[in-house]
């Protein structure tokens, strides 16, 4: 079986059958080849339901997962989005495919350079990959119209907050270090309000605004 069925079949089961609509994200995790943003040894397992391990100590999330937080954005295609936690990439990715403009940051030098060079190799030419303290955002280049937090954080910093537009979006899991839920906030008049969604577990978000390692 080949990678492009496979991503077929990831949508079709993983996602539609489970209540994704967007049509633009349905056709933008169709065509990122996610394997591509994986260890070679574990690309066999790339359109599994399953969030899998990357290199130091991170992961890349479950695709049902990266659904759901994309399409909580509300993305038209003419947005500017910060992303805080780059990983492996895959998020920036289908963000390139939904969005006018994306910076995302990474606190690990070695996956930040993977990520760049992956990202430029496959042609996303309006992502900027940025390495350093993601949980202080991206002030030289704010405000957003959107950021999305892919690491689990006690609370949206409110520095981060800072840096969206008035009613812009942000999507991120908070909670505790081991369990958090999918949070949708909204800036209205300078304040967050926030929903809450799905239960989820990442990775820490590590950092001054963060957990401290």
């Amino acid at each position: 079986m080949d990678y492009d069925i496979r991503r077929e079949m990831m949508v079709a089961t993983q996602l539609v059958a489970r209540g994704i609509k967007d049509t633009h994200i349905l056709d933008a995790m169709n065509k990122v080849p996610r394997h591509l943003f994986m260890p070679e040894a574990l690309r066999e397992r790339a359109y599994e339901d399953v969030a899998l391990p990357i290199s130091e100590e991170q992961t890349i999330s479950q695709p049902y997962m990266v659904a759901v937080m994309t399409e909580l954005l509300e993305l038209s295609g003419d947005e500017k989005v910060l992303e805080i936690g780059a990983g492996s990439g895959y998020q920036a990715a289908l963000l390139s495919e939904l969005a006018r403009e994306v910076y995302t940051i990474e606190r690990v030098p070695v996956l930040a350079d993977e990520a760049r060079a992956r990202l430029a190799g496959l042609g996303y030419n309006n992502v900027t990959v940025m390495t350093g303290d993601g949980s202080k955002g991206l002030e030289d280049k704010a405000p957003f119209d959107r950021i999305i937090i892919t690491a689990a954080a006690p609370e949206v910093p409110e520095t981060i907050v800072k840096q969206l537009k008035e009613d812009g979006i942000i999507v991120a899991p908070v909670g505790e270090r081991f369990s958090q839920v999918v949070i949708k906030g909204r800036k209205i008049k300078g304040v967050l309000a926030e929903e809450f969604h799905t239960p989820c577990v990442f990775v820490p978000l590590i950092g001054e605004y963060g957990w401290k390692g």
